[in-house]
């Protein structure tokens, strides 16, 4: 190319970018025409910046929101009246958190959430610098909006039963973790000054290490006790077994201290009592959300359909039911599901290369729900447990072998939600054997016992 044609397109460029970015900002597409206005949010904890476009207009508006409640409901309102009622769509960078509660009791707001890797990975992009501010995300927010609507999912929220189990079973989980947390410190505490302890029990998380060790919280306290109140201590909470008792009991008295040093004993014993307490409220909060976890499944319409599968119970039952939720459209296909859930392989192929792997962005609550009880279908299914073995055999390792069970599970959970049908083996069983099924004849040959 000649250097007189190079100059000259380098000359027309700039203008030519600049009035393409003018236009672009007018733009309504079909999918976005049916809102009156587009808004991008890049919301904080005490403040929000807007970005907002309305329909036909090729201006842009800024505003910056306080997070109260007043000038939430103020602002929304404000909205409603100005365009007349009709539909405004949002976008911000938050599936769940205050703002989406605030937000999502105005009819007239249409609501896009959408994942911060995706803005972030745009901005990048876009500025590689890494320049950044709340209004130019804001801004960069509602180009998202605005480009990719017909690709977007607008929020449903599920129906109130649901979205509470939701609720429940996830903050259920997360108060698990945070007492295997605990359990696991008190556990290396103890190992500092009193080890016997971790030999009565079987598991830390129970009401008889909590209190035997906010009675006795040292070797040297529980040796001073008389064997009688230690018989009685054990009886009181369930232990029959006299053999047992004894063997514990003797134990404890011949035991030696592994340490009387006082720099570890005093810090370990405050310590000790500091984690039983948490554990305490911690098995007690368990308990109570176990409770209104099995009130709002059984309230449930869908809780016979969730209930029937194999090795659900009352521990995956409800997690299921929270993962697919009551609105039958918000999955298009089993495939979906199965993607949303981070079962589905990943495959990236580009020129000679292809790689296959599991899916690293799902939310990690649902695979865990779906995953675990596929596995634990294992022993409940004959079906699963034929599939498991095959995999099995064919050299898979156990994590691979119990997400590809879980993928197929996926397939007949999405039917029997879709059909509002109980799961039955029976059934199932009689539809491999008229589809002529290999599966059959893998059960055909002995399995071996399950550990």
């Amino acid at each position: 190319m000649a250097f007189a044609e190079t100059a000259r397109i380098a000359a027309c460029a700039p203008v030519a970018i600049r009035i393409e970015t003018f236009r672009l900002e007018g733009i309504m597409t079909r999918d976005t025409a049916n809102y009156a206005a587009l808004v991008g949010i890049d919301w904080a904890d005490r403040k929000h910046d807007l970005c907002l476009q309305a329909a036909g207009s090729e201006r842009r508006e800024r505003l910056v929101l306080e997070h109260r409640p007043e000038a939430i409901d103020e602002w929304a309102c404000a909205l409603r009246v100005r365009f007349g009622g009709q539909p405004v769509a949002i976008c911000l960078e938050q599936h769940k958190g205050p703002l989406m509660a605030a937000l999502a009791k105005y009819d007239h707001l249409v609501l896009y959430p959408v994942n911060p890797l995706l803005v972030a990975t745009r901005r990048r992009g876009l500025k590689p610098s890494g320049a950044k501010s709340d209004i130019a995300d804001a801004e960069l927010i509602l180009d998202l909006l605005s480009e990719n609507t017909a690709k977007l999912r607008a929020w449903h929220p599920d129906d109130v039963r649901t979205r509470q189990l939701q609720a429940l079973v996830e903050a259920r989980r997360t108060l698990v973790e945070s007492r295997v947390r605990t359990t696991n410190a008190l556990t290396a505490n103890l190992k500092l000054y009193f080890p016997q302890a971790l030999d009565l029990f079987d598991d830390l998380a129970c009401g008889m290490a909590c209190d035997l060790l906010t009675q006795w919280p040292s070797l040297g306290q529980v040796q001073r006790v008389r064997e009688a109140t230690l018989t009685t201590f054990f009886h009181q909470h369930g232990v029959r077994n006299e053999e047992l008792i004894a063997k514990r009991i003797a134990a404890l008295r011949a035991a030696m201290p592994l340490t009387t040093d006082s720099g570890i004993l005093v810090p370990a014993l405050l310590r000790t009592k500091t984690l039983v307490a948490v554990l305490r409220a911690q098995l007690d909060g368990i308990s109570e959300y176990d409770a209104a976890i099995t009130k709002a499944f059984e309230s449930h319409p869908d809780a016979d359909v969730f209930a029937s599968f194999p090795g659900a119970g009352s521990t995956f039952a409800p997690r299921l039911l929270a993962a697919f939720g009551a609105d039958r459209e918000r999955f298009a296909s089993a495939r979906a599901i199965q993607e949303y859930a981070g079962v589905a392989p990943v495959t990236e192929a580009s020129g000679q290369s292809h790689w296959v792997h599991w899916r690293f962005a799902c939310p990690r609550f649902v695979r865990q729900s779906i995953v675990e009880w596929a596995g634990m279908s294992i022993r409940y299914s004959f079906w699963a447990r034929t599939y498991y073995q095959e995999l099995r055999e064919r050299g898979k390792g156990h994590n691979a072998a119990v997400r590809a069970l879980a993928f197929k599970w996926l397939r007949i959970v999405f039917r029997c939600w879709q059909d509002r049908k109980p799961y039955d083996e029976a059934k199932y069983l009689l539809g491999l054997q008229k589809r002529q099924s290999p599966l059959l004849q893998a059960a055909a040959k002995p399995l071996p016992q399950l550990a």
